[in-house]
C-alpha cells in the first residue's frame, strides 16, 4: 500500500542564531519544504497539488488530502502511495513528490494543479471544498458525539505531551484523532494545521480505520477548511486550544459537528 523513502528530508534543521542572553548559538528550526501530490491512474499521471509542509508522514498527507478533496472515498480506492522514483530528479526533488496510484475504476481527476491547489503552510480554503461542494459529493451529517462536553474538554491536555517536534522548535501545529474509548490515535505535527489534519486522517485511512464518530484535537484555531476535512472523515467533535471562525461554525452546524474552542485547563467554550 505504501512505500516510504530513506531520502525524505529531516523535519528539523540546525541553524546559527544570536540570543540576547547568551550570544551565538545553534538553534533547532522546523523544516518547511514543498510537497507535490500526484495521482496515477493506469498510464495517466496528474499533478494535483503543491503544499508547503514539514517533511514526514508525506504519504499520509497525500492520501488525506485526496480524501478531503473528494478524489478518493476510502482505502479501497488507493492501490499504492509512494515517493517519486524519477532518477532524472535529485534525491531531494524526488523526496518532495508523492504519487498516489488509484483504482482504474475511479473517474479521472476533475481538478488538476492550478492556483487553487497551490497552498502555503498558512492555507485557508485550500482547494475546491465549499459547503455546496460537500453536499454535491453526498457528504452526510456526522454521528452524534459519544462524549460529554466536559469529557471532550479534558482530552486536550493529552495532546501537548505528544508534540515532540513542537517541544524542540516551537513552530508546529499538533493534531490527534481520539477514538470512542478516549484513546489518542494518529498524533501528527506539521507547519500547516491543514497538513497535520490530512496526515492524521490519511494515517487512519491507510490502516483501514474509519474515524467516524471520533474527536479531533487541535493545538490552534479552527478554520473552515479544518471543519471540512473533519466532516468528510465523519469526525463528530473538534476540540481546539484556540477559537473557531464564523464560517467554521456555520459549516460545523450544517453537518452536526460539535466545535469546542479555548479548551484549556479543564475549561472550554462550545460553539455548536
Amino acid at each position: 500500500m505504501t512505500e516510504e523513502s530513506s531520502s525524505v528530508p529531516s523535519s528539523i534543521a540546525r541553524v546559527s542564531a544570536i540570543r540576547s542572553d547568551r550570544g551565538k548559538t545553534l538553534e533547532s528550526v522546523i523544516v518547511e519544504e514543498p510537497l507535490e501530490i500526484r495521482v496515477a491512474q493506469g498510464e495517466e499521471e496528474s499533478r494535483i497539488a503543491i503544499t508547503m509542509r514539514t517533511p514526514g508522514n508525506d504519504l499520509e498527507l497525500a492520501v488525506g488530502f485526496l480524501l478531503s478533496e473528494g478524489l478518493i472515498s476510502g482505502k479501497n480506492d488507493v492501490i499504492k502511495a509512494r515517493i517519486c522514483g524519477d532518477r532524472s530528479l535529485t534525491p531531494r526533488q524526488r523526496s518532495n513528490v508523492v504519487i498516489v496510484e488509484v483504482s482504474p475504476d475511479l473517474p479521472p481527476p476533475a481538478r488538476v494543479l492550478d492556483r487553487r491547489f497551490t497552498m502555503s503552510s498558512a492555507c485557508g480554503v485550500c482547494g475546491s471544498t465549499s459547503l455546496s461542494d460537500l453536499h454535491e459529493r453526498g457528504v452526510v451529517r456526522v454521528a452524534v458525539p459519544p462524549r460529554t462536553f466536559e469529557e471532550e474538554v479534558a482530552l486536550i491536555e493529552s495532546l501537548k505531551p505528544h508534540q515532540k517536534l513542537f517541544a524542540k522548535t516551537g513552530a508546529l501545529h499538533g493534531v490527534a484523532l481520539v477514538d470512542e474509548r478516549a484513546v489518542l490515535r494518529f498524533v501528527r505535527e506539521d507547519v500547516g494545521r491543514h497538513n497535520a489534519v490530512d496526515k492524521a486522517i490519511g494515517a487512519a485511512l491507510l490502516e483501514g480505520i474509519d474515524p467516524a464518530g471520533w474527536s479531533l484535537l487541535l493545538s490552534g484555531r479552527v478554520g473552515f477548511e479544518i471543519v471540512a476535512k473533519a466532516v468528510v472523515a465523519g469526525i463528530s467533535t473538534i476540540v481546539a486550544v484556540s477559537a473557531p471562525t464564523s464560517l467554521a461554525i456555520e459549516l460545523a452546524t450544517e453537518f452536526g459537528v460539535r466545535v469546542i474552542g479555548f479548551a484549556r485547563e479543564g475549561r472550554g467554550t462550545q460553539y455548536c
